[in-house]
């Protein structure tokens, strides 16, 4: 089969793979369409040390089954593989299961033509749902589980709240549309990329601005802020925008670095909230949400031939890809 193998820092090749094999209760699935992570490119910039080339990426997949009870099926993969046994994966957050494992981080991913996948990961979705579409299921139930877990929190409905998401990539992209979704009518985003603000700009779903000049919005001033990067800088942003007795939202892994100013956060009770993925529960919601249209279009997203991966990677790396999501087609 051919399939995109992350060989070094920066570097990926289009090449011929063995096809998987098959164990039992696994599904061989043919990929359709798999969108790039920001993990993905921590990867091929060489930042993770879980990802050990020659090692083939991708996890935000939708395919056709090839073998089973589901044979001839479109289905999304859930991409977290859990035991299925622990307290976490029993009461619904196989997302905390310590035993968790991602495709696409030690066994092999979904940018290929073929991937072998646990059963019980595979997600049917209506069979006329467009495979792009379908594709953004993984990014946006990660979203999705944010904005949920932040409700939980905050001291007023969600729809009176104040809101700033940091980075403009899918993450920061479907948590906004899904804060419109829900009524939130003050909502703010922030990205340092020129061609990425035009490009949200046209979401019309709030303000964007860039966190680099002069113009920022008021310090102290959101309910919310939802970190989609991670990064020292946008974390000591985090804390400079929310009000006191607000909630900081973190699901960006850019890096480890310092940021956070604890003081400020226990002097004006601020909760800062970890986010990591999702639930099965988000991902049958988020197929939902998706399919009937709730989100909007997704003419914004931008798709290229699984061949031209490498070139994909590229502009993302050099800040020249636009578009929030970029999709790889088969």
């Amino acid at each position: 089969m051919k399939a995109l193998v992350y060989t070094g820092t920066h570097q990926l090749q289009y090449r011929d793979e063995p096809e998987p094999a098959v164990a039992k209760n696994e599904a061989l699935v043919e990929i359709e369409a798999v969108g790039i992570c920001g993990s993905d490119m921590h990867a091929y910039h060489g930042y993770d040390a879980r990802r050990v080339p020659p090692l083939i990426l991708g996890h935000e997949a939708v395919g056709l089954v090839q073998n089973g009870a589901r044979k001839g099926k479109r289905v999304v993969l859930n991409p977290l593989i859990s035991c299925g046994k622990c307290n976490y994966c029993l009461s619904g957050k196989s997302n905390l299961c310590l035993q968790r494992e991602l495709i696409g981080m030690r066994r092999a991913g979904a940018f290929a033509q073929y991937i072998n996948i646990p059963e019980q990961n595979l997600l049917e979705i209506p069979q006329d749902m467009d495979p792009v579409t379908a594709s953004l299921t993984e990014p946006a139930a990660t979203s999705l589980h944010v904005v949920y877990q932040a409700e939980k929190l905050l001291h007023r409905p969600l729809n009176e709240c104040r809101v700033v998401v940091l980075g403009g990539g899918s993450i920061g992209v479907f948590a906004a549309l899904i804060l419109k979704h829900k009524g939130c009518r003050d909502i703010y985003l922030g990205d340092t990329n020129s061609l990425r603000r035009d490009a949200v700009e046209k979401l019309d779903f709030g303000t964007i601005y860039n966190p680099l000049d002069n113009n920022q919005p008021e310090s102290g001033s959101f309910d919310l802020v939802i970190d989609a990067v991670g990064s020292g800088r946008t974390r000591a942003a985090s804390c400079q925008l929310v009000k006191a007795g607000g909630v900081i939202s973190h699901v960006g892994l850019q890096d480890n670095e310092a940021g956070l100013d604890t003081r400020r956060i226990t002097l004006d009770e601020i909760i800062f909230l970890g986010n990591y993925t999702y639930s099965v529960p988000d991902l049958q919601a988020t197929i939902d949400l998706l399919y009937c249209g709730a989100l909007g279009s997704f003419d914004w997203v931008e798709t290229r031939l699984l061949a031209d991966g490498a070139s994909a990677f590229h502009d993302i790396h050099e800040g020249k890809a636009a578009s929030p999501k970029l999709v790889l087609i088969l």
